[in-house]
């Protein structure tokens, strides 16, 4: 074996930034990028995007898949898989440029792996530095031809010999794996940025043949999905090369546990019943649940309350971690496409359009832009050039474009819309800050309780998390005192809380869970003291029926949890009607089987 890195003690080559005591849930796509990069070796993987909106831990799947391959293969065997990882940049670079540091990027990992020196990686050693450790690195791994064929390949752009650099570069990684039958995965971040003004050189033209390769796929990913869904995977020399996996919000069971060890970390006062209420007002986004609960720690406000909650948002919003972050992201795009003078308005006014109308609910209206402009600003914009900017920040995802339709939507990220409305009154009316802070606290003071029995809403989470997890499974009958074990779908195409089918009371189910066979309709009733009686069973199979009548599943599954139970003559109405009912008991015992989280204790 070769001789131990000079740092032994390195357990990465490309530092994640998230502390092992926060990183929550995503475990699926890290075995689906893991299983796919080593499966490479059979020749059996495609080159794949990683779609999602900014901030939804994209960057660290990738990162933590390419230290973990780095690491647990023995450069040796034949089904090694040598992994790279590359972002980038997005600032100005020449063809040449871009082609060096793609090269010597490359050369790192490729020699950092196969001499088993993660320091080499991590170090980032440039020019003739970069060369100087290669030779010293050349007698611990029997190269041959293929390091010459590479380091001739580096010096040809590096010397501005090479008439097209940036070509040679893409096209290297590929060329060295087909000439030895060797595997090599490339991870490359943030390409969005190749469609970026700055790249005046085209890229993914040149990447179309490397990507193909079965001995070298590429995972690629970035933080504009508009991007690189429509523009660069959708159309072009790409169009049909990659297959594709969405990563969305975090369910409402990680995102709450994301808050509690968030809060365990930073040493913030949040309580269970609380925590399931910072991952849902921030909507399941990772980044923005643990900017709210450091922001608690920060301040010292014990989350254990909706108004609490709504203090710390109204903190973080004006001038807090998701400030910071939003305005870099916001700033940074509207200095990009700022041809007419008026895009923070048109962002602006677009958060700020409420189109109440049912069936185009959230559609913007761009004639009242049009005319909310010229109260505003006193300019006459033509419709066309209002059009034109909104496309423009759609690429940026502050906004949706439906491109078929012609037709514009508002962000759905919600703490994103409401952070535009805060931004528009400061940055773009120039409203002092604090003044714009105080009306934000007074106004989500006066806001309605989201929900009216927070342990109700705890176990619902728990609920949901059971029909994922559950996918694919058959439990045991007892858990749900069902006559059979239970067979569960497939695959859920969504879950939801909360779904009203109708205006009358009783319409809201609280877990709707929509599969390829089955619609499950999920009750949570955590009342301590009293069993459930005959009357929300009744009340749920009305739902049901509505289900029915407006999905028309193949299969309808009624599932209630009840802290204590049912009474005797709902237990009799549950069994004659094929209601799945679990109390406490049952349902620990259901979580702990599925490998979940028990309900907590509470008083």
């Amino acid at each position: 074996m070769p001789p131990a890195p000079k740092n032994p003690s390195l357990s990465w080559v490309v530092k994640p930034l998230i502390a092992e005591e926060l990183y929550t849930d995503r475990e699926e796509f890290l075995e689906y990028f893991h299983t796919s990069a080593r499966a490479a070796a059979g020749r059996r993987t495609l080159s794949t995007v990683m779609l999602g909106h900014r901030r939804m831990g994209k960057t660290e799947i990738f990162k933590r898949v390419v230290n973990r391959l780095f690491f647990e293969q023995d450069p040796k065997s034949p089904d090694a898989v040598i992994p790279v990882y590359f972002s980038f940049p997005d600032g100005p670079m020449n063809p040449r440029q871009f082609g060096v540091r793609y090269l010597e990027n490359f050369i790192r990992y490729y020699v950092g792996f196969q001499t088993r020196q993660p320091d080499l990686v991590a170090e980032k050693a440039e020019g003739e530095n970069l060369l100087y450790r290669i030779r010293d690195s050349r007698a611990l791994f029997p190269f041959s031809k293929r390091l010459d064929l590479l380091l001739d390949g580096y010096e040809t752009v590096r010397s501005g010999r090479s008439v097209l650099p940036h070509q040679t570069a893409l096209e290297i990684p590929r060329r060295i794996s087909d000439i030895d039958d060797s595997t090599i995965a490339m991870f490359l971040d943030e390409f969005q940025n190749t469609r970026l003004p700055q790249y005046d050189f085209d890229i993914t033209g040149f990447m179309q043949e490397a990507v193909e390769s079965p001995t070298c796929p590429h995972f690629v990913t970035g933080s504009a999905m508009s991007i690189l869904a429509r523009e660069i995977i959708g159309r072009g020399s790409l169009f049909g090369r990659f297959d594709s996996r969405e990563i969305e919000p975090m369910s409402a069971y990680w995102s709450t546990t994301l808050a509690q060890r968030a809060a365990r970390y930073y040493g913030a006062a949040v309580s269970d019943l609380m925590a399931p209420v910072v991952g849902e007002r921030c909507g399941g986004n990772p980044f923005y649940i643990d900017a709210v609960v450091r922001q608690a720690a920060n301040t010292g406000v014990a989350i254990e309350g909706e108004d609490a909650l709504n203090r710390i948002l109204a903190v973080d919003l004006s001038s807090g971690f998701i400030w910071g972050e939003l305005n870099d992201q916001v700033t940074r795009w509207i200095d990009r496409i700022n041809e007419h003078g008026i895009t923070k308005w048109v962002l602006y006014l677009s958060a700020l359009e409420e189109n109440t109308d049912a069936e185009n609910r959230d559609r913007l209206d761009i004639q009242r832009i049009q005319t909310e402009l010229k109260a505003r600003e006193g300019r006459e914009v033509s419709l066309e050039q209002i059009r034109d900017v909104l496309i423009r920040l759609s690429r940026g995802d502050l906004l949706e474009y439906m491109e078929l339709g012609g037709w514009f939507h508002r962000v759905r990220d919600p703490i994103l819309l409401e952070f535009l409305k805060v931004w528009g009154r400061i940055e773009v009316e120039g409203q002092n800050r604090n003044e714009v802070r105080f009306d934000l606290i007074n106004r989500y003071a006066g806001m309605k309780r989201r929900f009216s029995e927070y342990r109700g809403y705890l176990a619902e989470v728990h609920m949901s998390q059971v029909l994922l997890n559950g996918q694919r499974k058959t439990l045991p009958a007892r858990f749900f005192n069902s006559p059979a074990d239970v067979e569960m779908p497939s695959l859920f195409i969504y879950v939801r809380h909360r779904v009203r089918l109708g205006s009358g009371k009783g319409q809201e189910i609280d877990v709707l869970g929509a599969a390829d066979s089955a619609v499950w309709v999920c009750q949570s009733k955590w009342i301590t003291g009293k069993r459930i009686g005959v009357d929300v069973l009744k009340s749920m199979r009305e739902q049901g029926e509505a289900v029915r009548e407006e999905m028309n599943p193949n299969t309808l599954r009624i599932w209630i949890f009840a802290n204590d139970g049912l009474t005797k003559q709902a237990q009799t109405y549950a069994e004659k009607h094929g209601i799945f009912w679990s109390a406490r008991r049952e349902f620990d015992e259901l979580l702990a089987y599925i490998g979940l989280r028990r309900l907590p204790e509470l008083n």
